[in-house]
């Protein structure tokens, strides 16, 4: 950043803290617990930026205290300086509720814009389960609650706003900057973005769940999130094709299923047009993944870790099999400092892809498949299915007379050492005239790949059209 801009925003933050322009909202009363913001129509006509906060800890898990730097000071408050403080920002916010208002002479129904958004309890309580923090939700349900371009308008604002509280925190508490983690959903990882900017990337961690693509993707890295904002950025990209980021934004950026269509979720070839009519609601099931899949994570019920690569399509075919550009240690989603990567300095804007299921807790096992088949004379189609228990995980391959070793990563519910059995069948019909396809060997392995650890291998095996193959593997978890 230019010296001239740096001073510029420190300027700003210094009238914004002098005047105190915080807009806290009323004063809680003993008792009542504090709540989100629903934006009414008069709010949405005045198109006003005002932002509150709302503490939660694992003294309050249930019931939000109001906060704000004063607060801290307060015998009731359970904010405590010596912890970590993970700070929520929500984003662009289109969840219409419907209201039935009264006139002289008619009823007229229309849309309380702006609800507030109902993950956001969900999130602050799987952080308190996984650490003992304090947990600040920033509301800024009325900045969030216009057309899409009027509300990327204000996200600096609400930005400044912030960088007002989390300054006076530590300038009159004594809190770290490196103590903060910001968690921005969509258009809110920006406002982190920025908030880091304003610090000079001194604040600890910024995590960024599905950062907003649209009028972002193009932007200079003053105006989006990116590595310099914190000293270890993180993000999770699900929806990268819509209203997600493409780019990389972070140190690490995990693109989950490649980042764009995630299991589970209905395609539409209609979904582009949502981008112009808000009314299609906040909850976009592609874009709200990330945010589901870092829940899922917090709860601490598998790792969900990442194998770096160039591209998607590369993962998928088995180029990238370990993660020796973190010296071994691979990226996971969650808690975990600077997501378990133990080297340093941390290569900035590294994608990691990784495999997920299409509900919680969304884990997976990065299976490898290889196939190495005698050269053919014609092309031929192999199916492949590995089973386990119940469960059973199949891939086609299309057989060429130029190739004779093909490799897939599938996802499968099960860890290699569960693997029951391996099933060939040549499938190829009428548009595949190849009749016996010789398998020289078919190995499966599970990523990251590890020195000791050997893949399971079938080799030499004959099979003839229409007629399956099966081998049972006999195995024990936890032996090498």
């Amino acid at each position: 950043m230019l010296w001239e801009d740096k001073a510029i925003l420190f300027s700003i933050l210094l009238v914004y803290s002098s005047s105190q322009v915080l807009a806290s909202g009323e004063s809680q009363e003993d008792g009542q617990c504090a709540e989100l913001n629903n934006t009414r129509w008069q709010e949405y006509r005045q198109q006003r930026v005002e932002v509150q906060y709302l503490l939660l800890t694992r003294k309050n898990p249930d019931c939000a205290q109001r906060f704000d730097q004063d607060s801290v000071s307060k015998p009731t408050s359970y904010f405590n300086t010596s912890r970590p403080t993970k700070v929520i920002i929500h984003g662009f916010s289109t969840q219409a509720k419907r209201e039935t208002v009264y006139t002289s002479s008619r009823r007229l129904t229309r849309s309380a814009l702006g609800r507030r958004p109902s993950w956001v309890t969900d999130l602050a309580q799987a952080l308190l389960g996984a650490q003992d923090a304090n947990v600040v939700v920033v509301d800024w349900i009325y900045g969030a609650s216009f057309a899409y371009n009027l509300v990327v308008e204000n996200y600096k604002e609400v930005a400044l706003q912030i960088s007002v509280l989390v300054n006076q925190l530590q300038q009159r508490h004594g809190c770290r900057l490196e103590s903060f983690h910001l968690i921005g959903v969509s258009l809110g990882a920006h406002v982190a973005g920025f908030v880091g900017t304003v610090f000079e990337g001194k604040i600890g961690r910024i995590t960024g769940l599905d950062p907003a693509g649209p009028m972002f993707k193009g932007a200079d890295t003053y105006d989006r999130l990116d590595p310099t904002d914190a000293l270890f950025v993180d993000a999770i990209h699900t929806d990268s094709d819509h209203f997600g980021i493409s780019i990389p934004v972070g140190h690490v950026d995990f693109f989950l299923n490649g980042g764009m269509d995630q299991t589970g979720c209905a395609r539409s070839r209609f979904a582009s047009i949502f981008l112009l009519f808000p009314v299609y609601g906040y909850v976009i099931c592609d874009h709200m993944r990330a945010l589901h899949v870092y829940m899922s994570a917090l709860n601490g019920t598998c790792q969900l870790m990442g194998i770096p690569c160039a591209s998607y399509e590369d993962f998928l075919k088995g180029s990238c099999v370990d993660c020796g550009v973190f010296k071994g240690r691979c990226p996971a989603i969650g808690l975990q400092e600077k997501s378990g990567i133990a080297m340093s300095p941390i290569p900035e804007q590294q994608k990691v892809f990784l495999l997920t299921t299409s509900s919680a807790p969304f884990c997976a096992h990065h299976i490898l498949l290889t196939l190495e088949v005698s050269p053919l004379d014609k092309s031929a189609e192999v199916e492949v299915t590995l089973t386990n228990w119940s469960h059973g995980t199949e891939h086609r391959f299309r057989l060429k007379p130029e190739a004779t070793v093909y490799r897939r990563v599938l996802a499968h519910p099960a860890a290699l050492c569960q693997i029951d059995s391996i099933r060939l069948k040549n499938t190829g019909a009428r548009l595949y005239r190849q009749g016996d396809v010789h398998v020289k060997s078919v190995c499966v392995s599970e990523l990251p790949l590890h020195r000791h650890e050997a893949p399971l291998c079938v080799n030499d095996i004959d099979i003839r059209r229409g007629v399956p193959w099966s081998h049972d593997f006999v195995q024990v978890c936890g032996t090498s």
